[in-house]
């Protein structure tokens, strides 16, 4: 059988990377939901927060250190179970969804703890004065004072999901990281490879480039 050129490639690449697509932005949106309300909590029970609740942001952060310290290769293996119990298979993008989304909030919920630990406290002061409550500050204070870092955050965690799809390829998670394994590393075919690296390296400069410029957009509005 002749091994396959890079150009006979191209329509297993196009679906490899609508599927790489679909992962990461449910995945993306999952761990922004996520990783928000995770991190909201921490910063809002942490000793100088607004609710300081020892216990629940001792347990909280220690289950968040926790997942955040897992190798995602070793996370993608201990959770197919779990993966199986929610969606019915462990293979395919949709799949690899729960343990991308599982592994990225902690890292997201970090972000968002820092970003909303750099808002000044006066601000925050200032609000409680006029009577505010907890919800209105996180709502009207904490998150719109944030969105630069929060901002930049996402992009970071959106350029890690990227990454960990292609891990999911070694499960069979599909996507780039599944179609450089089947159709390079097991054929020995470094062409074909090389492209499923290449559309990765653009797809994550196209995201970073997008981030940056929100960015600089808010940052000329503010």
């Amino acid at each position: 059988m002749n091994k396959l050129t890079w150009y006979d490639s191209l329509p297993e690449v196009w679906e490899a990377t609508l599927e790489t697509l679909y992962m990461v932005t449910v995945s993306f949106v999952l761990t922004v939901i996520g990783g928000v309300l995770v991190g909201i909590v921490l910063q809002v029970t942490s000793p100088s927060g607004l609710v300081p609740r020892r216990t629940l942001n001792t347990v909280l952060g220690v289950i968040v250190n926790l997942f955040r310290s897992l190798p995602f290769l070793i996370l993608l293996i201990a959770l197919i179970g779990v993966t199986r119990a929610i969606v019915g298979t462990a293979i395919g993008p949709t799949a690899a969804i729960v343990p991308l989304t599982i592994g990225a909030i902690p890292f997201f919920a970090r972000i968002v703890e820092s970003a909303l630990r750099e808002v000044p406290r006066g601000r925050v002061e200032a609000a409680q004065a006029m009577g505010a409550s907890t919800g209105q500050i996180v709502r009207k204070v904490l998150l719109p004072e944030a969105v630069s870092p929060l901002v930049a955050g996402a992009t970071l965690t959106l350029v890690l999901l990227v990454g960990y799809s292609a891990m999911a390829g070694v499960i069979g998670g599909g996507g780039l990281g599944d179609f450089a394994i089947v159709y390079g590393y097991q054929r020995f075919n470094t062409p074909v490879l090389l492209v499923a690296v290449v559309v990765l390296i653009v797809m994550v400069q196209i995201m970073q480039s997008i981030g940056d410029g929100i960015i600089r957009a808010y940052a000329h509005r503010r």
